[in-house]
């Protein structure tokens, strides 16, 4: 009768080989999300500890998944744990959200040994990626702003060419005129990979009637 009611539960866990299998599987699935991220990145920075964060972070899944198992006890348990760390990781762009939030998929079912699942939706994830990567919906992120004022509006087909020869995107955000008639505009670029801030500045400052320029992005404010 008392057998019934065992103080101390005895849970079965998995067994040293399928844990070491399903971490391996989570570290290639992940590191292939990853890698895909990575070649599908436009901005002009890539952040290397985002690359880590998404494989440590299917690690981890796996691993609490694993420790769950079927136990509601010990859900409980992760989930409270869980409650008292706080994470203030601001993620801007939706896309990496999505990356990220597919390894942490890919961990979770490794961890509750869902292999053909975690591997058949990471390929499809990927390939998706790249598809959506190589169409007219490309993406890009990481995008610096450009300020100027322009006294002369007939300047601006040479100021919109000299901007596109030197970025793979440009579009225009804003177009506001100022107290004195002149025309203050916004630019939403992304460099080429062969151009620095300092050229698109110094090409812009060549051109006559051209004033108040700023190029302002996440890393760095130029004047």
């Amino acid at each position: 009768m008392f057998e019934l009611f065992p103080d101390q539960p005895v849970y079965e866990y998995p067994q040293l080989v399928n844990i070491t299998y399903s971490f391996l599987w989570a570290f290639v699935l992940s590191s292939l999300i990853a890698i895909t991220h990575r070649l599908t990145f436009t901005g002009s920075y890539y952040p290397k500890n985002f690359f880590q964060s998404l494989i440590l972070g299917a690690l981890v899944t796996t691993l609490v998944m694993m420790a769950i198992g079927d136990s509601l006890a010990r859900g409980l348990g992760v989930f409270g744990a869980m409650a008292i760390i706080r994470f203030r990781t601001r993620i801007d762009d939706p896309r990496d959200v999505l990356f990220l939030f597919a390894a942490l998929s890919t961990g979770l079912a490794i961890g509750v040994f869902g292999f053909t699942i975690s591997f058949v939706g990471s390929i499809l994830f990927c390939l998706a990626a790249f598809l959506l990567h190589s169409s007219p919906f490309r993406s890009y992120s990481n995008h610096s702003h450009l300020f100027f004022t322009v006294q002369d509006a007939n300047k601006m087909e040479r100021i919109t060419s000299l901007i596109q020869n030197h970025c793979k995107d440009a579009r225009i955000l804003s177009i506001q005129v100022t107290k004195d008639m002149a025309v203050r505009y916004q630019f939403a670029v992304t460099l080429k990979s062969t151009i620095t801030k300092g050229d698109l500045m110094y090409a812009l400052k060549t051109i006559e009637g051209i004033s108040q320029l700023k190029l302002m992005s996440n890393e760095i404010v130029s004047n």
